[in-house]
């Protein structure tokens, strides 16, 4: 499963939306999602691939494709 669809099933499960609705240019709040939500897709995040994401970097990240982006980032500075 790429880090694209493992995302897309971790963000429409958590604002239990239908996966259809996860697009590259969606938003956090295009999905729904309110603070909570974002703090529990993050630690999602983190868990599955094992990695630490910056709050910092994550400010300037605009859609899901940039989040993805992030993730795959960070996946290979781990070296996972």
């Amino acid at each position: 499963m790429s880090v694209e669809d493992t995302v897309r099933e971790i963000v429409t499960r958590i604002v239990r939306r239908p996966a259809t609705e996860f697009a590259k240019e969606t938003t956090f709040k295009d999905m729904g999602a309110d603070s909570l939500d974002i703090v529990r897709i993050l630690s999602a995040v983190e868990d599955k691939y094992d990695i630490e994401m910056e709050d910092e970097a994550l400010g300037d990240i605009k859609d899901m494709s940039g989040f993805v982006d992030y993730i795959e980032r960070k996946i290979r500075e781990n070296g996972n």
